[in-house]
């Protein structure tokens, strides 16, 4: 067969210098590295709308966008009916605006800070972030992102493609619950054997309290270690009950040896009196993001096994410290960058090999049927991975075992005074003849002060309402004294009576016009009496005070739809 003519071909590209791209992640499970780009682009412009390829990306079901970074805030330029379709949005509420307008209280602000660095240093970027339609239910956005040039190497757009993964990350869940509630009736086992750990200290403490009577300072430090066991069962049950219900963890920055020091008293009862707790904690650590009392439980689950691997005693060494990893990250299957360490040492009995290779797998255990099951480790690994860190395992028989748990290290991110990080612009109220008016509807009246005070602050009149049946009232009386409401800012739930949806269908029955934001902390009210007629604009909770400011005025400058909008096709989007 004859070599194809190149010169000959009307296209031509630049291969990857990489691995191809396999959707949001590659097989083995890291960002694709580069991407096919497109050779020439000789018109940089969107004009020609009646070609046959702006034919083809409307009628594809796959949501396409575009976004210009010449612009500032790189807003996008053109967003294609399938991505209308996926997030519920109309055309011009979308092109102008930052991609970010998508982003809610769950999205993780790694995944963020991903697409923020690519888009600053102009290369693509494949992941999967969890982002929010208009109406407030969240959905899992598989992403890809390319910068486009143009023949002189100028950046002109950035092209991203969407695809909605929701479906395949709630299968993958239910099958890990299904696996979950398999394990429930082994899992009782190991939850006894934590529960008798901790009320073996406070028995024992309640025990030396009451020899202790007379010794003030010795009944207090047994007394200290009761409660503090106590408060563990207490954690260790809404776990339990976080297991069951598939809550998430709730992470926080926490600086390790301030947590070690905390439930030290915990630990020195759990280790017993053969064996001797050593800490070699280093202070003033960097934060790490994690949930505390998850870890917590990690750190008890490790030491109890350090103790039952030491039965002729020894020594268990907990050590934390700052670390930095240059050329070994890979190999440790982590980015390079600056990470906290968290050690626990034994003298004990160490693992084989053959046992070490299978140490965190759930259910596998060398103790006996009534001292655990084998989760403790496998539910410390999973937590370790959870939090974006590694567990690594060193044993060698007769010379102990050594256990690390490694976490990133954690910086808060500071918002820019004056930055928007929704995708609107906040501008100060305009002075007018007439300053709008908002209702703002919670029963938290804590809750209801704060978003009173952010709208007032910038200028607006505020009036409050704590109920759905006060806010129609308040909103009748304002209509009727010719100073009627310009927004309605309302919760979603409100115990007793109507609640947000309820006052937003009565809002839009006596004022069309009047657009309505709500706001709601869980989403799965939105879908309480089923598909709405009309799309809902929702900010969820916990939202900023720039968010809240932000979604109002954009909300006066838009209006209220009036209607169900643009005729979405029968296919929908795409999705995975």
């Amino acid at each position: 067969m004859d070599e194809p003519d190149q010169a000959a071909g009307v296209a031509s590209g630049i291969p990857a210098e990489g691995s191809m791209d396999q959707g949001a992640l590659e097989p083995l499970g890291r960002p694709g590295l580069h991407h096919w780009k497109q050779a020439e682009i000789t018109d940089t412009t969107l004009d020609d709308r009646g070609s046959v390829f702006f034919a083809a990306v409307e009628m594809t079901r796959m949501p396409m966008i575009l976004a210009d970074p010449r612009q500032d805030d790189c807003p996008i330029a053109f967003a294609n009916n399938a991505f209308l379709d996926l997030t519920g949005y109309e055309e011009k509420e979308v092109v102008g605006r930052n991609c970010r307008f998508l982003q809610g209280a769950g999205t993780d602000p790694a995944h963020v800070r991903q697409l923020r660095e690519a888009i600053q240093e102009k290369r693509p970027v494949a992941l999967e972030i969890l982002n929010y339609r208009r109406d407030g239910t969240p959905f899992w956005n598989a992403i890809f992102m390319g910068p486009v040039f143009d023949t002189a190497g100028e950046l002109i757009f950035f092209f991203a493609s969407q695809l909605d993964v929701s479906k395949r990350r709630e299968s993958e869940q239910s099958l890990r619950q299904a696996q979950k509630m398999e394990a429930i009736g082994q899992l009782t086992a190991g939850l006894a054997h934590d529960f008798n750990n901790l009320l073996h200290v406070i028995d024992s403490s309640l025990e030396r309290m009451k020899a202790k009577r007379f010794d003030d300072r010795a009944f207090e430090r047994f007394h200290d270690a009761a409660m503090a066991a106590s408060d563990r069962g207490a954690k260790l049950t809404r776990q339990l009950l976080a297991f069951a219900r598939r809550t998430r963890l709730e992470p926080k920055g926490v600086d390790l040896t301030e947590l070690v020091n905390s439930f030290t008293e915990l630990l020195d009862t759990s280790v017993g009196e053969k064996v001797d707790l050593h800490l070699n904690l280093q202070r003033r650590l960097p934060q790490v993001k994690v949930d505390p009392n998850h870890l917590e439980m990690a750190l008890l689950n490790v030491v109890v096994n350090a103790r039952d691997a030491s039965p002729t005693g020894g020594a268990i060494t907990i050590t934390t410290r700052a670390i930095h990893l240059n050329g070994d990250a890979a190999a440790r299957h982590l980015e390079p960058g600056d990470y906290v360490l968290l050690c626990v040492s034994d003298e004990g009995v160490g693992m084989p090999p053959h046992v070490q290779a299978r140490a965190v797998e759930p259910f596998f255990t060398t103790k006996g049927p009534q001292h655990g099951t084998g989760l403790g480790l496998a539910m410390v690994h999973g937590f370790v991975q959870q939090s974006g860190g590694r567990l690594e395992i060193e044993s060698e028989p007769g010379r102990g075992t050594t256990v690390r748990m490694l976490f990133p290290r954690y910086v808060p991110e500071v918002e820019a005074k004056g930055t928007s990080h929704t995708g609107y612009q906040a501008q100060a109220v305009e002075a007018s003849a007439r300053v709008p008016l908002i209702l703002v509807v919670d029963d938290g009246r804590e809750i209801a002060e704060m978003a009173r005070e952010a709208l007032v602050e910038i200028g607006y009149r505020v009036a409050v309402a704590h109920s759905a049946e006060e806010a129609i009232k308040a909103f009748n009386d304002a209509a009727a004294s010719g100073d009627a409401f310009d927004l309605v800012f309302s919760d979603v739930l409100m115990p007793g009576g109507a609640n947000g949806l309820v006052l937003a269908e009565q809002v839009r029955e006596r004022s069309p016009g009047t657009p309505v934001i709500l706001t709601t902390g869980y989403n799965d009210e939105m879908s309480i009496d089923g598909p709405q007629s009309v799309a809902l604009e929702v900010l969820g909770k916990p939202y900023k005070r720039t968010e809240l400011i932000d979604r109002v005025q954009a909300g006066l400058r838009r209006g209220a739809r009036t209607g169900p909008g643009r005729e979405t096709s029968d296919f929908g989007h795409a999705e995975a």
